[in-house]
């Protein structure tokens, strides 16, 4: 994966994104990513009491003054403290909250029923300032009724100061708790985004992997066949040329180009090899050797070693392209007077040798697509190659394969 690819966003976006409602998750918000909840319950909060006290014994000058201090605290959040909560404000959310600590403090002295507004106060302070500094604004929202009632001496003041001990000491820990549960929720979604992204970009390095197999496999196929046979049909139309009777030589080039039309074909609609269709490896084997006579003139022979038995066709596929590739490479290279093509099947391995009395070559300093590709066809079906060849000894090849496929599944 590249170093550069971001895996997450910044803490400030994301909890702007986790306190607004808007996910990167496609299916929806989690529980925690929507103001509206809090929205609604400082709506409640702030407003019943109002609701409870119009219609009481309070001078209207005062149920007046009241309502507007209790009121005004919904414009308050949505024209500062909302904005503030989101962007992670702390300059403009300190604003916010002395507001409403000078809206709520009148309005407490004026009517004890205005700490039901607590409510809906206290975890503004949470949502806008880390736990400490919350606390301390919690503190300043319960002093206005402490002092009311230490000033007015009204009822049981142990049962009073208790209450509001408790009001703080939830809030506190609440607000504690919330903070928690919120920076973890970040970090889980950072690292579900960062998971996400990991599968996405694993998913898309498969896909390249794959497609990049599929080349070279049909890479393999086409210059194994399509390739293999339009130089044999160039060659026949060269030795035509050269003739005085050219019907042999471009009949086999008619028949060579039809068996590449067959190759096509295959190869398009993903059949298995045209010269093993309706017969055995042994029959394709015999088929490809009197080819080379035919084509050649060179002197070629069968032989068949052990039982012959069905193979796996990926283990006969690879055989009878391995026999194409030696072949051609014959027919091209080694200017041979007779070439040998033996089949030996033992308990549990099935050999091809394809030998030829031509000049030779260094292996080593062989670096040909083809026999590249052979390597690669006889390794991925757990076989091997053995290539021996000198100047003037002749070529000897032999592909040793296992003759049943390991279990996929296990």
């Amino acid at each position: 994966m590249p170093d550069d690819v971001p895996l997450e966003e910044p803490p400030r976006r994301m909890r702007a994104l986790i306190w607004s409602g808007r996910s990167t998750d496609p299916s929806g918000p989690h529980v925690w990513h929507s103001l509206r909840g809090w929205e609604v319950l400082l709506a409640v909060a702030t407003l019943v009491p109002v609701a409870f006290i119009v219609p009481g014994d309070l001078p209207v000058t005062e149920k007046i003054l009241f309502a507007g201090l209790m009121a005004a605290i919904l414009p308050v959040y949505f024209l500062f403290g909302r904005s503030a909560i989101l962007t992670e404000d702390r300059r403009r959310g300190a604003v916010y909250l002395a507001v409403l600590v000078v809206l709520f403090t009148p309005a407490a002295f004026i009517e004890p029923s205005a700490a039901f507004a607590l409510f809906g106060l206290c975890p503004q302070c949470f949502m806008v300032f880390p736990a400490k500094p919350a606390v301390g604004v919690v503190i300043a929202l319960n002093a206005g009724p402490v002092v009311r009632f230490l000033v007015e001496n009204q009822g049981d003041t142990f049962n009073f100061l208790s209450v509001s001990t408790i009001v703080i000491f939830f809030s506190a820990v609440f607000g504690i708790w919330m903070e928690r549960i919120m920076r973890q929720s970040e970090e889980r979604a950072a690292l579900i985004a960062e998971l996400e992204a990991q599968r996405a970009e694993v998913s898309r390095l498969s896909a390249e992997r794959g497609a990049l197999a599929e080349r070279e496999r049909l890479a393999g196929e086409i210059h194994d066949t399509l390739a293999q046979g339009f130089t044999s049909i160039i060659m026949l139309i060269q030795a035509a040329e050269a003739q005085s009777d050219p019907a042999r030589h471009l009949s086999l080039a008619v028949q060579t180009a039809r068996e590449n039309l067959a190759e096509a074909r295959a190869l398009i609609a993903a059949l298995s090899p045209a010269p093993l269709d309706g017969s055995t490896l042994d029959e394709a084997l015999v088929r490809l050797a009197d080819r080379l006579r035919e084509e050649t003139g060179i002197a070629t022979a069968f032989s068949l070693h052990g039982e012959s038995r069905p193979l796996p066709p990926p283990t006969e596929v690879v055989l009878l392209r391995a026999a194409q590739e030696a072949l051609a490479n014959v027919r091209k290279h080694a200017a041979a007077g007779r070439v040998e093509v033996s089949a030996s099947y033992g308990p549990e391995t099935v050999a091809l040798e394809i030998r030829d009395d031509g000049r030779g070559f260094d292996p080593a300093a062989a670096e040909g697509y083809g026999l590249r590709g052979m390597r690669a066809r006889v390794e991925q079906v757990g076989g091997t190659l053995t290539l021996t060849s000198s100047p003037a000894g002749g070529t000897t090849l032999e592909a040793v394969l296992p003759s049943e496929q390991p279990d996929q599944g296990a």
